[in-house]
């Protein structure tokens, strides 16, 4: 069993790996529009949880038609194919993974926005980083236009 799902894990991983990993200094917090880091926390946290609730369904609400996740192996491009990829990883009773943002910047527009932080596996050792770009949409949602990840990047 613990076997399948490192094997899991390991496509999740695979999914997001292929974004070059690094540290930067911290931009102005002052830019941004007020509580734009804050709202797509919030939509990144929300987004991770569709995993632990294995709701599939609530996941693809996250993504924009235009979402690109890339990983070392192969690049998905729109909502479908991400969709199509994702949804065996829904499957079963445990979530394979999860994430949460540990940092979020957002451009002085307000339309733009990075989040990252780490991918644990079931047992909460941090098995790499991902990055998400999130757009605001006219219609208010902030939604993933680009997700990838570092294996073990920290």
């Amino acid at each position: 069993m613990r076997a399948g799902v490192l094997a899991s894990g390991a496509l999740a991983l695979a999914m997001l790996g292929g974004v070059a990993c690094g540290t930067h200094e911290a931009a102005d917090p002052a830019a941004a529009p007020a509580g734009a880091a804050d709202a797509v926390r919030a939509t990144e946290t929300a987004f991770a949880r569709t995993m632990a609730d294995r709701d599939h369904a609530a996941f693809v609400t996250y993504l924009s038609d235009e979402a690109v996740f890339l990983s070392d192996r192969r690049t998905l491009r729109g909502r479908d194919a991400v969709a199509a990829a994702w949804k065996p990883l829904f499957e079963g009773p445990a979530a394979p993974f999860s994430w949460s943002p540990e940092r979020v910047e957002v451009l002085d527009s307000g339309r733009l926005a990075l989040s990252t932080g780490p991918v644990l596996d079931p047992d909460g050792k941090r098995i790499g980083t991902y990055v998400s770009t999130w757009r605001l949409d006219p219609d208010g949602r902030w939604r993933i236009v680009f997700d990838g990840g570092c294996p073990g990047c920290e």
